[in-house]
């Protein structure tokens, strides 16, 4: 009966001092969050400073992007586009900003009150958008983003 007893404590003792499994996964889908949430802060500070090196290194090479139009950009014709010299971006904030992560996956989402100069001309407009990201050998690259355009109310 003492043998039954010490065991059972020894077991009890054990469990109290290890922490669940999940604490680790939990620090790490953490970490994942904010990591992405930086990554997904420096492509627009990128955007707004037209940095074509920084925008590259985090597309994938298979990157799309479908606009508020329904047009396709690849990853080239999307950099050249924010390459033009008569282009230049406003500084904007994502609003409603979220990460969804499945796996080697994630979806981000949120809102943009943009303004952009093209030509001289000034432009207004507001969008949702979801960016998804995959992470291929250890990093997490832009593979896709989804414009839609939010009517004036």
């Amino acid at each position: 009966m003492k043998i039954l007893a010490a065991t059972l404590l020894l077991l009890l003792a054990t469990a109290c001092a290890t922490p669940p499994a999940n604490d680790t996964s939990i620090a790490s889908i953490a970490a994942t969050l904010e990591q992405l949430k930086q990554q997904a802060d420096e492509w627009d500070r990128a955007i707004v400073r037209k940095d074509r090196a920084a925008l590259d290194a985090n597309m994938a090479e298979d990157f799309r992007q479908i606009d508020a139009v329904g047009s396709l950009d690849t990853k080239q014709s999307f950099l050249d586009s924010i390459d033009s010299p008569l282009l230049t971006i406003d500084p904007y904030v994502a609003e409603e900003f979220q990460v969804r992560l499945y796996g080697d996956t994630a979806l981000l989402s949120g809102r943009t009150q943009m303004s952009w100069r093209y030509d001289g001309k000034p432009y207004t407009a507001n969008y949702r958008y979801v960016d998804v990201y995959v992470k291929r050998g250890g990093r997490w690259q832009l593979v896709n983003v989804q414009i839609t355009k939010i009517p004036p109310s």
